[in-house]
């Protein structure tokens, strides 16, 4: 579980996080939505150390990130698990080279011991016998699943991903999607996302925390964000035409058994 408690950041004279309180369960996909310049990215940074809020605190299972040693946080580093908006992975290594890169880099492990866990997180992502094909050989999709199995190939507490679905089709999107929240629960990791993704909103948010210029306006779920009477976030989540539809159907169908219940009850 990761507990952020009234952090604030600013750059310069303009404050982007403001006093912003929220837990990111385990076992849980955690999304953090809004739209641009709302501060979601600026979080998500925070959240990984790369920028140092100015007010409030950031724990990790209990550990205040700001109250540990330098040692600590290196320990804390091998914890993390991170999915780069775009996969972000070595053109110039293999599948193979790419998924084993964290364990070569922050273990001591034999290549016979980094193999096997390689394989063993490629097949997880059904990329079995991919270990030498090159990031250009590779689809969008699978270059991110890819992306996936680096992230998790140390067993990471936590994992993160940016824009996870960035320039991927829908059905694509919707097999990551899935593989995301599988992976979080069968692992029992804390999986914080940030995306601006309705699909992935609606189809693995099991919670959800909305920025809106630098201030949490609202969290839930994905079934309590399709009832809100948010105003701000009514906008954000429909702002399409076919959005509109469903929310309409949505509130109609509430409206029709509401009536039910009165008939009955009378």
């Amino acid at each position: 579980m990761i507990e952020i408690k009234d952090i604030e950041k600013s750059f310069g004279d303009t404050k982007v996080l403001k006093g912003i309180s929220a837990t990111f369960e385990t076992g849980k996909t955690n999304l953090i939505i809004g739209r641009s310049g709302s501060g979601k990215t600026v979080m998500l940074k925070s959240l990984l150390g790369i920028h140092t809020p100015e007010v409030g605190t950031i724990s990790f299972d209990g550990r205040i990130y700001s109250e540990l040693s330098k040692d600590e946080k290196r320990k804390l580093r091998t914890e993390i698990g991170m999915v780069f908006q775009g996969s972000a992975l070595f053109d110039s290594m293999n599948v193979e080279d790419n998924v084993g890169f964290p364990l070569k880099m922050f273990t001591d492990k034999k290549s016979r011991v980094i193999k096997e866990r390689v394989n063993e997180v490629l097949d997880r992502v059904n990329l079995k016998d991919a270990n030498h094909k090159f990031p250009n050989e590779l689809s969008g999709g699978m270059q991110k699943r890819v992306a996936i199995a680096r992230a998790i190939v140390n067993n990471p507490k936590y994992l993160f991903c940016d824009e996870p679905n960035s320039g991927l089709d829908p059905e694509t999107s919707i097999l990551i999607d899935e593989l995301i929240q599988e992976i979080t629960r069968e692992y029992d990791i804390t999986t914080v996302i940030n995306t601006h993704d309705m699909n992935s909103v609606l189809q693995i948010g099991e919670k959800i925390i909305f920025l809106k210029n630098g201030i949490k306006e609202w969290e839930g779920t994905n079934e309590q964000i399709l009832e809100t009477r948010n105003k701000s976030i009514v906008e954000f989540v429909y702002s399409s035409d076919l959005f509109k539809k469903v929310r309409e159907s949505l509130l109609e169908e509430d409206d029709d058994e509401r009536s039910n219940d009165l008939h009955l009850n009378k």
